[in-house]
């Protein structure tokens, strides 16, 4: 059933013509949609014994999570590696082979990989020769090279559909054997060999090094791996390399032993998050969907938003915000309330591109809306030691500006082509709305609480979950006592439970892959220190870069310092935009942060305005071409042209662009050294610089802006992300010239009316 058919049929009060019903998109073309542009949901349509095996396993690994969620966490390394012994295994069950597209490139990929594995074998046999017996030694090899071939774009392997290909078995078991493998033995190689490995440690760890290398291509694509193969490569080849690229260079044992023997490599921070932290907020996002909540977002959208001019584009951007709170992925996000809004908008009279693009920059700011923002909040909290009430303090004031700023742009786009409102009759009443949905607030509601009383994320989420299950039987309950309509379509009765499990287990399964894969990374970093080199390059060109700036600039405006710090800002700023083109936000905020992170530390910006800076750019990615995925999406649902709306979708989302630099200028604004001072002066310039930069864009603000008027309105919002009072008055004359007369009325023939 769709959005628009569920709107209809539940709120009897809102009229819904046959003809705007069928502009609405159906779930099938919302799961196809998904598919296509969102590889972490690209999940096979299993049948037979093999679904059962599958869905089993994907109950217990949600069932797993939400008992000790409640009951008590297992030691860190256990809990790790049962998180991930069934992660991995289902990967290769639940997900199809990559589909060959340009064969030249899949070839090239798949030859790299093959040959990576080989070599990785090659240098484990050589060095541990006179530990292996000759069959063991031939095992191992013939192990390498049959997951070589099945890197490879072979079709005849088969398992690019629905239907698992002969190797999916074999390679299933090996993914989940070596972290089963570790709990299995975990006393002999924890306590009583610790520190001393033997030989089937170190043929663990080189398997544990191809599987999560081909379990995360199979969810993510090449460029993850191919960055942590890159990594692996760069420990062992470490004397060969040129200038400060150059260290001493690690054996394969040593790598190895690093990366799999510890909690430092795949069994690290960005694996050990998701398996206590985002799983259980992924599940209850499932469960708190299937109960209705997301339906309840759209209505409360639309009774805020929809009379207002250009009342669709309000509404998306409204329940994107709402579903935002519950759903860490953009993509979904775009498809699940894109297909009821995206086409209201079209049919209001917003061009199709404009209208995806709204949608899509309106979802991709979820990541960052609290209460629950996506998984990088919780990776954030943990690289930080943080709590995580205080992260989602922080975040509030960020978050308004982002959508500020897309609502600003819909508002003076919807008064530029004089559009009205949403008909009453297609608004939903209120009182109707809250008896029927009341109950769908109390599980959300106790949560973000306990939050707040920092009570941990994880019990957080395990009371969020139980209660949407409770909460879900109030309306047949206030049925049979003759009180309110019968609605039991949502109720969560155990089949649909079971349902949740199994499906909120998928959602969490390439998250994990991803992060086993991020391990490679950040135990490369800390045995080759190229964190403190990177940091050491960014200082050297920012601070050339700040000196020769500050000595062209006339009269002392521009200090060395501040300049320094500029251009290192911007060049953090555009390694996470290109990190981001093809990786997802939480792998690719780890990887900065833990990179780049350093360098803006020793610029002089605050450790959590470092944070918050890499976290905001990579989610800008989403929306930043050439692959902005969630862009794509919104498309993919509005039949607009994808280019042109990831360009439109980048555009709106300019306040997250501009955010980072305000806050590290203002740091009052992440509540770091607040005074009043500051953060009032960084509030009032940042909303009027972002209402100047929305007119700019927009070309719109009473009457048509010149061209002359835009540029005064771009450099005037851009001075106002700055700490320097003279600078930010400058930018407030700009800004005030252009839109001031319009406001009096100055000089203007068509102002409008009903502003």
């Amino acid at each position: 059933m769709s959005l628009a058919e569920t709107t209809q049929e539940k709120s009897p009060d809102i009229k819904i013509s046959n003809q705007d019903a069928d502009d609405f998109i159906d779930d099938s073309q919302i799961d196809t949609i998904i598919k296509k542009f969102d590889a972490e949901s690209n999940f096979r349509n299993l049948g037979g014994i093999t679904a059962k095996i599958t869905g089993f396993l994907c109950i217990v690994l949600s069932l797993f999570h939400v008992y000790t969620a409640g009951f008590g966490l297992l030691n860190e390394v256990t809990h790790r590696t049962v998180h991930l012994t069934l992660v991995l295994g289902l990967v290769f069950l639940v997900f199809p082979r990559q589909k060959p597209k340009k064969m030249l490139t899949d070839w090239g990929f798949g030859i790299f990989f093959a040959i990576f594995y080989i070599f990785l074998t090659w240098q484990l046999t050589n060095r541990l020769a006179d530990q292996f017996s000759p069959w063991g030694q031939t095992a191992l090899i013939g192990m390498s090279i049959f997951i070589a071939i099945t890197a490879l774009p072979i079709r005849q392997l088969g398992g690019e559909g629905d239907k698992l290909s002969f190797a999916d078995w074999p390679l299933a078991i090996a993914a989940g054997g070596f972290s089963l493998y570790l709990i299995v033995f975990f006393k002999e190689i924890f306590i009583i060999n610790i520190g001393f490995p033997q030989l089937a440690d170190y043929i663990m760890g080189l398997i544990a090094v191809m599987m999560v290398t081909e379990a995360c291509r199979r969810v993510m694509g090449n460029t993850l791996p191919v960055i942590g193969a890159g990594a692996l490569l760069y420990g062992l080849m470490g004397p060969f390399l040129p200038g400060v690229l150059a260290h001493r260079g690690y054996d394969i044992v040593r790598i190895v032993e690093h990366l799999y023997l510890g909690t430092e490599g795949i069994y690290g921070v960005a694996v050990g998050v998701v398996a206590t932290y985002v799983f259980h907020f992924v599940l209850f996002g499932v469960m708190a969907q299937a109960s209705g909540l997301g339906q309840l977002f759209i209505d409360l959208a639309m009774i805020l938003a929809g009379k207002y001019s250009g009342g669709p584009a309000k509404v998306s951007v409204l329940s994107s915000a709402f579903f935002g709170m519950i759903s860490g992925s953009p993509i979904a996000n775009t498809a699940t309330t894109g297909s009821f809004t995206i086409p209201m908008m079209k049919k209001n009279g917003f061009s199709p591109s404009f209208a995806s693009a709204v949608e899509a920059s309106a979802s991709c700011g979820g990541q960052v809306t609290p209460p629950i923002m996506g998984a990088s909040a919780f990776v954030m909290t943990e690289m930080l030691g943080v709590p995580y009430n205080e992260i989602i303090l922080i975040a509030i004031i960020p978050a308004l500006f982002h959508y500020l700023a897309i609502f600003s742009m819909v508002h003076l786009e919807a008064r530029r082509l004089g559009l009205k409102g949403m008909a009453q009759e297609q608004i939903p009443q209120l009182m109707y709305v809250l008896k029927r949905s009341w109950h769908l607030m109390i599980p959300l509601t106790t949560m973000v609480t306990l939050l707040l009383m920092q009570f941990t994320p994880y019990l957080a989420a395990f009371w969020g979950i139980i209660l949407t299950i409770i909460c879900s039987y109030i309306p047949p309950i206030m049925h049979k006592l003759g009180i309110g309509d019968l609605d039991d379509s949502k109720t969560l009765t155990p089949k649909r439970i079971a349902e949740g499990l199994d499906e909120g287990a998928r959602y969490a399964l390439a998250i994990g892959a991803a992060c086993a894969c991020v391990g490679f990374i950040l135990g490369m970093l800390t045995l080759t220190g190229m964190g403190f080199k990177f940091s050491g390059a960014v200082l050297e060109l920012s601070s050339t870069a700040g000196t020769f700036l500050s000595g062209i600039i006339p009269f002392g405006l521009l200090s060395a310092n501040g300049c320094t710090l500029f251009f290192g800002l911007i060049m953090v700023a555009v390694a996470c935009i290109i990190m981001g083109a093809g990786i997802p936000t939480t792998p690719c905020y780890i990887i900065l942060a833990s990179i780049a992170g350093p360098a803006l530390s020793d610029l002089g910006v605050p450790l959590i305005a470092t944070h918050f800076f890499v976290f905001y750019y990579g989610v800008l990615a989403d929306v930043t071409p050439p692959v902005a995925l969630a862009a794509y999406a919104g498309a993919g649902i509005g039949g607009a042209d994808p280019m042109e709306t990831g360009m439109t979708a980048f555009r709106l989302s300019m306040g997250k662009a501009l955010v980072p630099f305000m806050f590290v200028y203002a740091p009052s604004m992440l509540l770091i050294d607040f005074n009043w001072p500051e953060f009032s002066i960084a509030i009032i310039s940042g909303i009027l610089g972002v209402i100047a930069l929305s007119v700019a864009y927009i070309g719109y603000f009473k009457t048509e802006v010149s061209l002359w008027g835009k540029t005064l309105l771009t450099v005037g919002g851009l001075l106002m992300v700055s700490s320097n009072i003279a600078i930010i008055l400058t930018g407030t004359a700009l800004v005030l010239s252009v839109l001031l007369p319009r406001l009096l009325g100055i000089g203007t023939h068509k102002t409008a009316t009903n502003w």
